[in-house]
């Protein structure tokens, strides 16, 4: 009956110890060139602002046939709409249409209009299915709201952790976070992603996965901390990398796998979210491993190893843990 108590497939052998520690200093470069780099983009050529960030007008158009962008495209410009985009979404026959921000609300209302126009006289039996306005005073609000959002987020990331764990923990696991959103950003700068309440959304949500998966890999090495009190530090975090790998990529698998569809299918209002979810899925598990455990060695190497009064006072330690030790 053991096939019962046992899963039947496991990702990760039992027994696995790859010396994950011999690799850090070539992630932690990596990671230094990217997030550098992300940087730059971020600068130039910028961010993709979607609609709720820089404020204009998006339309939603369902059509019976492969519209001719060209041809749409040209007659927007016709109808004093220069500045107008187009980018089809879930399928070959649907069109965003995006209009950029006028400077009130009776513009903003011709504009739309113009655009209606257009798509009634060049795409016969086409359908409207929804529309979006946003100004731009409530767009520059919005992306206030969101940076406020992000900042919040890492301050109580912060905060969690350095009581939860020793000061080393929390600079590795806040350090690791930053260098995680800034490829994410470099992420969507490349693929130019609209920038808006989705995709925030997105980073928050990869933000508290990143911070889950990085709290279980710290708690099994504060765990061995104490049942191994003469291990060095090195071997310790790989013995716990690997202890908690099998539980490491089955989560991320699974998530994965759960965002998979919404990138491919989900269509204009998911797929945004989805892929930046994948990225941040595939970013944030490495960084656990590659970055966060390098940045944990170099600050902790000869500090977690002296008489640790978190370490020492912990409830959880037990007798037999302390004999396990010896």
């Amino acid at each position: 009956m053991k096939f019962l108590t046992r899963p039947a497939f496991r990702l990760v052998p039992d027994g696995t110890r790859i010396q994950f520690m011999k690799g850090r200093f070539i992630g932690l470069a990596v990671s230094a060139i990217l997030s550098t780099a992300s940087l730059i983009l971020f600068f130039h050529p910028g961010l993709n602002l979607g609609l709720d960030f820089r404020g204009g007008v998006v339309i939603q158009v369902a059509t019976p046939q492969t519209p001719d962008f060209t041809r749409l495209r040209a007659e927007l410009a016709a109808a004093h709409l220069p500045g107008a985009s187009l980018q089809s979404f879930g399928g070959d026959k649907g069109v965003l249409i995006s209009l950029e921000s006028q400077d009130n609300a009776k513009d903003t209302q011709k504009s739309l209009a113009a655009a209606e126009g257009v798509v009634k006289q060049n795409l016969p039996g086409a359908k409207i299915l929804s529309t979006q306005a946003i100004g731009a005073s409530v767009s520059a609000t919005l992306f206030q709201q969101g940076l406020i959002a992000l900042g919040i987020s890492f301050l109580m990331i912060l905060v969690y952790i350095w009581f939860r764990f020793e000061w080393q923990f929390a600079v590795g696991a806040v350090a690791t976070l930053i260098l995680d959103v800034t490829k994410t950003i470099g992420f969507m700068v490349i693929t130019r992603l609209p920038f808006d309440l989705v995709t925030i959304a997105a980073i928050l949500t990869v933000i508290g996965y990143s911070t889950n998966d990085k709290v279980v890999v710290y708690d099994r090495m504060r765990e061995n901390l104490r049942k191994y009190k003469t291990m060095p530090l090195r071997e310790l975090i790989d013995l716990s990398i690997n202890e908690t790998l099998n539980r490491t990529l089955g989560t991320s698998s699974t998530v994965f796998l759960a965002a998979l569809p919404l990138a491919l299918f989900g269509g204009a209002s998911l797929s945004g979210f989805a892929w930046v979810m994948l990225f941040g899925i595939v970013v944030g598990t490495s960084s656990s491993i590659y970055i966060a455990a390098p940045i944990l060695l170099l600050l902790g190497e000869h500090r977690l190893r002296r008489g640790n009064p978190k370490l020492a006072d912990d409830p959880t330690v037990t007798k037999d843990t302390a004999r396990a030790s010896r």
